[in-house]
């Protein structure tokens, strides 16, 4: 079966940490560029961080700059969101999404609530 599973979502106090995880299974992990996006009710799906298929290159929005970390590890078909410093605004559900050219596929989503 073609899937993104993501999970580590949950409730943390602001200045907390969370480690994302999205595992992909039933195609080439590899061969996929993957990225993490969020949604708040009532906006739109923003984009957060992305990597290359070799995990050689790697952006992040400037809103989580310095504080969220993509990373990749092949061997386990696994993406990796690492958050630090996390404030009461990064609240909402995280998707991961892998994508390679015209193709994409979306994970279900995990929730992050920062609150204290």
């Amino acid at each position: 079966q073609v899937q993104l599973v993501e999970s580590g979502g949950g409730l943390v106090q602001p200045g907390g940490s969370l480690r994302l995880s999205c595992v992909g299974s039933g195609f080439r992990f590899s061969h996929f560029h993957m990225s993490w996006y969020r949604q708040t009710p009532g906006k739109e799906r923003e984009w957060v961080a992305s990597i290359t298929s070799v995990g050689n290159v790697r952006k992040h929005a400037d809103s989580v700059q310095g504080r969220f970390t993509i990373s990749r590890d092949n061997a386990k078909n696994t993406v990796y969101l690492q958050m630090i410093s996390l404030k009461v605004e990064d609240t909402a559900v995280y998707y991961c999404k892998a994508h390679l050219q015209e193709s994409e596929l979306w994970g279900q989503g995990t929730q992050v609530i920062v609150s204290s």
